[in-house]
């Protein structure tokens, strides 16, 4: 077997999780990360036929059965993952029962995945099903974003319209826009069922008062997403302090950036 630490996923995580707890996104043990990994690169480090144990979940995961995942554990710190991979994230596989997963690599001091798993897998199902390439959901606690959710209008159409304003590149990023749920029990499966339809038309989801889901096909280009809906809040916010919007992009502007970058923005929230 090759060395478990060199697996290209595992380094992605590390840097990944790195950069989330240095920006101030996911303090303490904020935050929680699924990749969906390839059986055959799984295999060349570790094997997979021995099962560390057993875990149960509260969530039917059929259509994930036998799938791999790379997943940040619960209560583990962010800025841990570097210094102690093994114990802060683990391998697993969906069991064929679909209610449990195998634990085959990680949580080396018993601990458990990320109770929010439910959610990610329930978002997977969901952005597999409209892109089969997507691979990882990523949650974190954006300030800026986060921010928003108490001071603006906190609709999916407000709150993207002023997101596509703040940074030209937002509507080429995410021309479909970003999704906004009400406040919701973290970790239950109510709030997972509701990211999930919201995963079948947006890639990214803001929870009220809580922070933001993103979705893709590369850790790079997940976390380019919340970066740039980030930025975007952030400079919404020097913008208000500096005593509001006083001039913005047009309309025609926003229609010749799509044109040019061959997007089409959400018909819900832009009419061309």
């Amino acid at each position: 077997m090759e060395n478990i630490m060199q697996f290209r996923p595992i380094q992605e995580m590390i840097e990944v999780t790195s950069n989330l707890y240095r920006l101030g996104w996911d303090e303490r043990n904020g935050g929680n990360i699924t990749y969906l990994v390839d059986e055959a690169e799984v295999q060349k480090y570790i094997d997979t036929t021995k099962v560390i144990r057993n875990i149960p979940m509260s969530f039917d995961g059929k259509e994930l059965v036998g799938k791999y995942f790379l997943v940040t554990g619960s209560g583990k710190y962010f800025k841990n993952v570097q210094s102690d991979p093994e114990n802060n994230l683990g391998i697993l596989r969906v069991a064929e029962d679909a209610h449990s997963v195998d634990l085959l690599w990680g949580y080396s001091d018993g601990g458990l995945p990320t109770s929010e798993l439910p959610a990610h897998f329930m978002s997977h199902i969901a952005r597999l099903a409209v892109d089969p390439e997507n691979r990882v959901i990523m949650h974190c606690h954006a300030t800026h974003l986060l921010a928003m959710t108490f001071s603006h209008e906190i609709t999916s159409k407000a709150i993207t319209r002023t997101l596509w304003e703040m940074c030209t590149e937002c509507l080429v990023v995410f021309p479909e826009g970003i999704k906004v749920l009400p406040w919701l029990v973290p970790g239950s499966n109510e709030i997972g069922e509701a990211t999930a339809k919201a995963m079948k038309d947006f890639r990214l989801v803001l929870w009220s008062f809580h922070g933001v889901y993103g979705a893709g096909r590369t850790i790079d280009e997940t976390f380019g997403l919340i970066e740039t809906a980030e930025k975007a809040a952030e400079v919404y916010t020097y913008v208000q302090a500096q005593g509001g919007m006083k001039q913005m992009i047009t309309d025609e502007n926003f229609k010749a950036l799509a044109k040019q970058f061959g997007v089409t923005p959400n018909k819900d929230f832009f009419e061309m």
